[in-house]
């Protein structure tokens, strides 16, 4: 499903996202996610530029959307919707050259990579207690929140397998799988910049990325060992 060319909606304007300095990278980064990786991708609403100026009750700048309230400031999609989400080059040379500053936003699911993400200080843990096991892990993206691990697809009724057989699964820990999505490097959103905590191998194909199960048992048994208190977030 793409967006028709020069359709556009009352509810985003031109000065949606406009960073024209963060153009080439995100231009670039979306065109080799999509293009090379052949990861679908679309751009978020954006923070708009008019009240770039405003901040929320929690420190985060406002989203370009209608609600004057949302969660996800700027990282999220609006229009066009998730289903968008694309490889073609064409599209996202379109979308980004109409909207230069405007998150690059991963379709999670299908094909493509999904994720397991935990809050920042709990997800920095996590990570060391990964490496000292040896457990491989593919790139990581971190924002100052929270901290995503790219996993292999996987289907709803796998997952409920996997956390039926845990004793405990911390209520911080999401998954992001079909109909997800997750805002990728170098993405500015409301609540800050968006990077790599693990960053792919320069030059590769699509990188790696390990299967949800080895990285839900580690991340568990690491935060059961460690006695980490992941809050609610």
């Amino acid at each position: 499903m793409r967006e028709i060319l020069g359709r556009r909606r009352r509810l985003l304007s031109w000065r949606i996202g406009r960073k024209s300095d963060q153009s080439p990278a995100l231009l670039g980064a979306a065109i080799t996610f999509a293009t090379v990786w052949r990861w679908p991708v679309l751009p978020g609403v954006g923070i708009d530029s008019q009240v770039r100026r405003g901040i929320d009750t929690e420190g985060a700048l406002r989203c370009a959307c209608p609600d004057p309230e949302c969660g996800f400031p700027g990282a999220h999609p609006l229009d066009p919707g998730l289903l968008a989400a694309t490889t073609d080059e064409r599209m996202v040379r379109w979308w980004w050259t109409n909207r230069p500053g405007a998150p690059v936003l991963l379709a999670t699911g299908g094909r493509a990579p999904c994720a397991v993400s935990l809050p920042a200080a709990a997800g920095a843990r996590a990570l060391a207690a990964l490496d000292e096991a040896g457990v491989r892990i593919g790139p990581v993206v971190a924002t100052p929140a929270r901290v995503f691990i790219l996993v292999v697809p996987y289907s709803m009724e796998q997952l409920g397998a996997l956390l039926y057989a845990k004793d405990w699964v911390p209520g911080s820990l999401r998954f992001h799988g079909d109909g997800g999505y997750v805002a990728l490097p170098p993405s500015e959103t409301g609540r800050g910049q968006v990077r790599w905590e693990r960053a792919p191998l320069r030059g590769s194909a699509a990188p790696w990325v390990p299967d949800v199960e080895a990285v839900v048992d580690a991340v568990v048994d690491a935060l059961t060992r460690t006695g980490v208190s992941a809050p609610e977030l």
